[in-house]
């Protein structure tokens, strides 16, 4: 029995954080678009749920970054006003560590090549300016004022209204089971129809390995853990009091956030390995283990921070053999774009990621500063 597809301009699988984005973007050139979703929309399942992602513009992964990360700045205040919604609370940034340390410099250098306002603290001016801070005296600081938080939930429904005011349709809880490349563009088969379009763009996350196996050992899904502690001084963890953080030391590195939608201070800890997982089957609930890394992680440098466990999730991210993004569309299948492996620090570039993907279907390029995250670079190593 032969079954007529459906037709679009283009197809986006996956819309959470980077996929509904990008679903907006195209339908807002005036492209029919699909997106597909195989959970709901938002879902837990992936790397764009927890309440809250934070955004800076302090970026010592790479100077490059900080370009997109204005970008994204001004697609969120766009996005806010459109759609109404509150996305972005400005708390300002903290990036702490040993002076001598790799996120200390790399911090310092990001916002000194850009010119971006900041201050140099020490850990004590930290911890006077911000008392819910106990950081070590001697360490250093760079405290950029923009930086704070997005709402992730809240920014997930909102690009998919704008997607919606857009004309785009977006399906959700149906799975896509095999793609291909067609004579006219790409045909995908999901456990509820045919589709084709002249462009598919992936958006997959952790589950990208599957769909496109000549990246997927460039590529690694890991396990995170979630923590929010009931604060002892309420006061000291509002959006007013506490900065947003990157901290890197001796009792473990680690992020976090004031309080929002839930009554509880939030941070995670990295793990001193990767816990790399099958993200169809991964563990779904945190461990007393887990709960106690986290712990020793907030009397080391929050201890007013850590009372009682109010709530553990777990999440996965999709890690790169180095660090960079995964975006662009791939040199040797026609009409096939990705983004992929944002290795925990890419949802704050979500605003901007869909205006990426969408100038690479419509035009093949773009004029946004992504030279150190093109596809290319991965799949050039393996030949």
């Amino acid at each position: 029995m032969n079954i007529t597809p459906d037709r679009y301009d283009a197809i986006v699988v996956g819309v959470g954080g980077m996929g509904s984005a990008t679903v907006y973007r195209l339908a807002e050139r005036g492209l029919d678009v699909l997106g597909i979703e195989r959970f709901d929309v938002p879902h837990t399942h992936g790397s764009s749920h927890g309440s809250t992602r934070i955004v800076r513009l302090t970026q010592p992964e790479d100077p490059s970054y900080v370009p997109l990360a204005r970008a994204a700045y001004d697609n969120w205040a766009e996005l806010e006003r459109q759609t109404g919604r509150t996305l972005i609370t400005r708390t300002g940034s903290i990036h702490a560590s040993a002076p001598e340390a790799e996120l200390f410099t790399d911090a310092r250098q990001s916002v000194e090549t850009h010119g971006i306002e900041h201050e140099i603290l020490t850990g004590a001016t930290v911890n006077e300016r911000f008392p819910g801070y106990d950081l070590p005296s001697e360490y250093r600081a760079v405290y950029q004022p923009d930086g704070g938080f997005v709402d992730c939930e809240q920014a997930v429904i909102a690009h998919v209204e704008a997607a919606h005011e857009a004309g785009a349709t977006v399906r959700a809880r149906e799975r896509v089971l095999d793609w291909r490349e067609a004579r006219n563009g790409v045909r995908l088969k999901t456990d509820k129809g045919v589709y084709e379009a002249d462009d598919v763009v992936f958006t997959t996350g952790a589950w990208t390995g599957d769909i496109l196996p000549e990246i997927a050992h460039e590529l690694t899904p890991v396990r995170r853990i979630m923590a929010w502690f009931q604060p002892k001084k309420p006061d000291w963890f509002q959006p007013e009091t506490l900065p947003v953080f990157s901290l890197a030391g001796e009792r473990g590195n680690g992020y976090g956030f004031p309080v929002h939608d839930v009554p509880g201070f939030k941070f995670g800890r990295e793990p001193a390995l990767p816990n790399a997982v099958d993200p169809d089957e991964m563990p779904p609930e945190p461990t007393a283990a887990e709960e106690e890394l986290h712990r020793e992680f907030a009397d080391a440098y929050f201890p007013d921070g850590g009372g009682p466990t109010l709530r553990l999730r777990t999440c996965v991210y999709t890690a790169s053999t180095d660090g960079h993004f995964v975006l662009g569309s791939h040199p040797n299948r026609d009409g096939v774009h990705v983004a992929a492996g944002f290795t925990g620090h890419g949802f704050k570039f979500t605003a901007v990621i869909g205006d990426v993907l969408a100038d690479f279907v419509v035009n093949g390029t773009t004029d946004h500063t992504v030279e150190l995250h093109r596809i290319e670079r991965l799949l050039n190593a393996n030949e």
